[in-house]
C-alpha cells in the first residue's frame, strides 16, 4: 500500500489549499493565537518552525534495514553489551511538546554484534517522530531483536516531559521511566538484574 503524501493528507483533512506549505499553516496558526505574523519578530518564524519540525520528525524518512545495513559483525562473543546514557529529544504526539532524556540499551549477542554508533542512530530514528515514550522504548528493543536475533535485548528510557512540566500538573522534577525486556532479559532474572544494576550505577 502506498504511503499517503503530505499534500494528500492535508487535503483529505481539509487543512490545506493547493500549494499551501507547512509555513503557511503556521502563519495561520499565529493569527489564530492573536498575534501578527508580519511583525519583525515573527516574520520568519513560520519558515523556521517548518525547518525545525522537519528535522525533529526526520525519523519518518528512515528505516531500520537501511540504517543498520552492513553494521552487524560475526564474532565469538556472548557476554552482555551495554550502550548507556544515549541522549535523545523527541516530540510528544499528544501536545507536540518535547520530551527528552537518556536511553540505556543492552543485548546478549548470538554470534553477531552491531556497530556501537548504529545503536545511537537507531535511538535517533525512533525519537525523531511524533512519539509516546512507551512505544519508542518497544520499537528500539524490537528493531534490535528483529535485526540481530540476539539471546536477549533490554532497553530502559528515562525522560522528562514538557507537557507535564509546563502545563497540566506542572511538576518540574517528574521523570518517566519505561523498559522493554526481550528474550533472556525477560526470562532470566540474573541477566535482567545485572543490566539494571549497571544502569543504576551509571553515575558512580
Amino acid at each position: 500500500m502506498t504511503k499517503p503524501t503530505e499534500e494528500l493528507l492535508l487535503h483529505e483533512n481539509g487543512l490545506s489549499a493547493p500549494g499551501e506549505s507547512t509555513a503557511d499553516l503556521v502563519r495561520k496558526m499565529i493569527v489564530q493565537l492573536g498575534e501578527d505574523p508580519s511583525r519583525e519578530g515573527l516574520r520568519k518564524t513560520p519558515e523556521r518552525f517548518e525547518q525545525a519540525l522537519r528535522f525533529l520528525t526526520s525519523g519518518y524518512q528512515q528505516n531500520v534495514e537501511k540504517l543498520l545495513n552492513g553494521a552487524t559483525f560475526s564474532v565469538a562473543y556472548d557476554e552482555m553489551v551495554i550502550v548507556k546514557d544515549i541522549e535523545f529529544f523527541s516530540l510528544c504526539e499528544h501536545h507536540l511538546l518535547p520530551f527528552f532524556g537518556r536511553v540505556h540499551i543492552a543485548y546478549l549477542p548470538n554470534k553477531k554484534v552491531i556497530g556501537l554508533s548504529k545503536v545511537a542512530r537507531l535511538v535517533n530514528m525512533f525519537a525523531r517522530r511524533l512519539q509516546i515514550q512507551e512505544r519508542m522504548t518497544s520499537q528500539i528493543a524490537q528493531a534490535l531483536e528483529d535485526k540481530m536475533e540476539p539471546q536477549g535485548v533490554g532497553v530502559i528510557v528515562e525522560a522528562r516531559h514538557l507537557c507535564m512540566q509546563m502545563r497540566g500538573v506542572e511538576k518540574q522534577h517528574g521523570q518517566a521511566v519505561t523498559s522493554a525486556m526481550l528474550g533472556a532479559f525477560r526470562h532470566n532474572k540474573q541477566t535482567r538484574d545485572e543490566f539494571l544494576a549497571l544502569v543504576r550505577n551509571k553515575n558512580r
